[in-house]
């Protein structure tokens, strides 16, 4: 199936084929090459904050468990028992062990078995070597993070010079307060979703409103290794047009990590969208809005961005259903304004060629 794509530079390039989005075949590598080796949000931080709490997850359907030893430990498992597979914990809470709903079979917050009912007399069985396996994970902002390839670069690596922009802007992210979440349930591909998340191109078409605030002729994308930023000033207020933002002199930061978490960093709050694939054409995007520090989110600001998401949903349901037609295969890109896109398919490509290194 990748012998689909060539990749090319920019100015040759053409996208990825229409049947890397429609082949079931194809979400079921990219969940052991792409979401298994990457850093995926998996919930608050403060969820697990103290001592003897857990949160239950789920990345691309793995089942994944993150705790907080009495150690203060910050630790991520399996949440699949190693007896017979059930699922050990959900949801999130404080619990001194985490206790198999089968046959309970009882894990330390560690990840060590610590009681097994009724196994005695089985052979080569020694319950001190059983455990759940274990996971990276770290915390940044308002979110921890899990990555099950015990390989993979650390998360600072990852994110590079994010952090230091984000600090520049004025976002405080280790002080942010939790404001609302949004689900969304989308007749498309996860890829879909997230081409027309790295390009500001369809926003003069598909989004008026999101248009009248930014400065579209300095908007940008610059690719990093594993992330892209999509910088716009504000655009200074014309007339009397409503305007989300009235000051001059600032900029939106929009920053896609890959393969599926967006930041949006406004001069008053950030926005995070997870891209959660339920199936090949079906994708849940989960929007968060955090507050600065002392600061209400406003009504009109959560309204602002369901209208843009709406817009995106219409558009995105459009390209999945054009992706079935037999006239349309690849496309080509705008050198100008596709930059991220290419990016995108170019990161996929090479996490999918290594999925058996």
């Amino acid at each position: 199936m990748l012998d689909d794509y060539a990749p090319k530079e920019l100015a040759l390039a053409t996208t990825i084929p229409a049947r890397w989005y429609l082949d079931p075949a194809m979400l079921e590598r990219e969940r052991d090459a792409v979401f298994a080796r990457t850093w995926q949000p998996v919930g608050h931080a403060k969820t697990v904050a103290e001592a003897g709490t857990f949160l239950a997850a789920e990345i691309a359907g793995e089942p994944v468990v993150v705790t907080r030893a009495k150690d203060g430990v910050l630790r991520a498992f399996s949440n699949v028992c190693r007896h017979r597979a059930s699922i050990i914990a959900e949801g999130s809470g404080k619990a001194a062990a985490l206790r198999c709903p089968y046959h309970a079979w009882t894990y330390g917050l560690d990840g060590r078995l610590l009681g097994c009912p009724e196994f005695e007399g089985v052979l080569d069985f020694d319950k001190s070597r059983v455990a759940l396996p274990q996971f990276q994970v770290e915390t940044w902002g308002p979110y921890v993070f899990v990555n099950q390839d015990p390989s993979a670069p650390p998360l600072a690596e990852v994110y590079g010079d994010i952090p230091g922009e984000v600090a520049k802007i004025g976002c405080p992210v280790d002080r942010l307060e939790f404001s609302e979440r949004r689900d969304y349930v989308i007749g498309c591909n996860w890829k879909v979703y997230v081409d027309n998340y790295l390009e500001g191109y369809h926003l003069p078409a598909a989004h008026p409103g999101l248009f009248r605030e930014l400065d579209y002729a300095n908007y940008r994308v610059e690719p990093h290794r594993y992330y892209s930023s999509q910088i716009s000033p504000i655009r200074p207020p014309q007339g009397q047009e409503p305007r989300q933002y009235e000051s001059e002199g600032l900029s939106a930061l929009y920053y896609w990590i890959f393969p599926n978490f967006m930041l949006n960093v406004y001069p008053d709050n950030l926005s995070a969208n997870i891209i959660v694939p339920l199936g090949h054409d079906k994708t849940l995007t989960i929007f968060e809005w955090f507050s600065y520090p002392g600061a209400k989110m406003r009504p009109e600001t959560v309204a602002f961005s369901d209208e843009i998401q709406q817009e995106d949903i219409r558009i995105c349901e459009w390209v999945q259903k054009g992706l079935h037609s037999r006239t349309y295969n690849t496309g080509r890109f705008s050198v100008k304004r596709e930059n991220g896109v290419h990016h995108f398919h170019l990161l996929l490509d090479e996490f999918l060629k290594h999925e058996n290194h």
